[in-house]
């Protein structure tokens, strides 16, 4: 752990640097930010003021993550930095237009080529702050990110080109510098009193770690791959074909306490996945709250999973899995208390493109997933705290997650052991001078439940391991 502490003098001096920036008014740096909606609010009279009325935003970000691995296994570092810069013009005619651009710079890390010397292993987390294609690269990785045509008609819209979508298993996943984008077309309506349907058409995904545009299929297999139902490797990078992904989701508040969502994935070629969320919140006595979900989702593999050849295809023809996941918490003020889980079954290995987007259990824990897991359970409990002033926030989250034998790879994709989880998260708003600038640090300690058969391999990057986030965000 010695080699962090140089890190940690460049990340105080990126943190005078980011300090010196003016501060404005704190927009997300997500897509729906603050400026577009506000540009949104201003319809231009002709297509020059509609360049004239329009907003730019962006931000800068600086990232410090470690890895304590155990005993005699390598331990990995890196500090970026980076950033982005967006335009959109206000809407004329109903017409708008957006560009954004995200750029990052690897100032200090590990030897991503280099292995361990036990095991054979290769970096995990670090390296998706730059490109996990190309562990060489320490300078290039800049990406146009947004790049759209938008028409709105009332509280509805239309969006086509290079966006980043929020959806349960196609979303942003921005654990890292830049989240995952796609381009398609994509509309939102919201006609129908307290329902909105969103839904489109996706034909190319640059994922979270990336800064290449990726065919549906080709996107599929960028991370690891892990193994086949019948233990050998998975042989499906880069031998998927399939035309795009269609989404359909549809939410709608029933009464004043219940939510519901179901959200179909129609992933040509390859397969399908259903998913239907309800959500209620009860108000009770003393200003109380009590908190009730339940998730379940379906899948099935289309046509042959992508290839004509068994040991090239993303999932068996005719397979199938099932999930469920429940929730319950209370909430008051600023403090809040869940716990959750969520039951894989052992009908088949739940699947879901992690070059995608995260997992959408209740369960999910930042820094790990049981995504290729079935027959598994895992058991969370969560409790965050947040300052009456909304900057200063708390959270701690506790799990176990019992997945299948790690030779059982019929139902563990990854040979990845039962694991226990432990994350504290503490995140803090500045104020002037200093607004607009977000500090947070995230702690995820691992361990082992599981039998690794003292095979380190079933170690390494996986449990018996201590990750360190150190992150600045600045945004205007």
């Amino acid at each position: 752990m010695s080699r962090i502490f140089p890190l940690l003098v460049a990340l105080l001096q990126t943190t005078i640097l980011l300090g010196q920036a003016p501060p404005p008014e704190m927009p997300s740096p997500f897509p729906i930010q603050k400026a577009e909606r506000d540009s949104q609010k201003t319809q231009a009279t002709h297509l020059r003021e509609a360049f004239e009325q329009g907003h730019f935003h962006g931000h800068f970000r600086s990232f410090l993550m470690a890895t304590d691995n155990a005993r005699q296994l390598s331990d990995y570092s890196a500090l970026a930095v980076g950033g982005g810069l967006h335009f959109s013009t206000a809407p004329w005619r109903g017409f708008s237009f957006g560009i954004g651009a995200v750029f990052t710079y690897n100032l200090a890390s590990s030897d991503f080529q280099a292995k361990d010397s036990v095991t054979g292993a290769v970096n995990r987390y670090e390296i998706g702050l730059f490109d996990v294609r190309d562990p060489v690269n320490r300078s290039d990785f800049d990406r146009i990110q947004e790049l759209w045509l938008r028409y709105q008609w009332k509280k509805s819209r239309m969006t086509v080109g290079r966006q980043s979508l929020q959806t349960p298993l196609v979303n942003q996943q921005d654990g890292r510098m830049r989240p995952t984008a796609e381009i398609g077309a994509w509309v939102e309506i919201n006609k129908i009193k307290n329902t909105r349907i969103a839904g489109g058409w996706l034909w190319k995904i640059s994922p979270r770690g990336t800064v290449d545009w990726f065919d549906v299929g080709k996107s599929i297999g960028i991370y690891p791959k892990g193994l086949s139902p019948d233990g050998i490797p998975s042989g499906y990078a880069e031998n998927l074909t399939s035309a795009g992904v269609g989404i359909l989701g549809i939410s709608r508040h029933l009464g004043k306490h219940i939510n519901v969502q179901t959200w179909e994935y129609f992933v040509e070629h390859i397969f399908n996945t259903a998913l239907v969320q309800a959500d209620y919140t009860r108000p009770l006595k003393n200003g109380h709250e009590l908190l009730l979900g339940l998730q379940v989702i379906h899948q099935d593999a289309l046509s042959n999973g992508g290839n004509a050849d068994a040991s090239k295809s993303y999932l068996p023809p005719g397979s199938r899995s099932n999930a469920f996941s429940t929730r319950a918490g209370w909430q008051k003020g600023g403090w809040q208390a869940v716990a959750a889980y969520t039951r894989i079954t052992s009908d088949g290995r739940f699947l879901a493109p992690r070059e995608w987007g995260r997992e959408p259990f209740y369960t999910f824990m930042p820094r790990e997933r049981v995504e290729g897991s079935g027959d598994s359970h895992s058991i969370t409990g969560r409790v965050n705290w947040q300052a009456d002033n909304k900057r200063l926030r708390l959270e701690a989250m506790y799990g176990h997650f019992y997945l299948p034998d790690v030779k059982n790879t019929a139902l563990n994709k990854y040979a990845f052991p039962a694991f226990n989880q432990f994350n504290f998260d503490v995140r803090y708003r500045f104020g002037r001078p200093l607004e607009g600038l977000q500090a947070q640090f995230l702690y995820v300690w691992k361990g082992r439940l599981g039998d690794v058969y003292g095979t380190e391999k079933y170690v390494i990057n996986k449990v018996d391991i201590s990750l360190y986030n150190l992150i600045l965000n600045y945004t205007y």
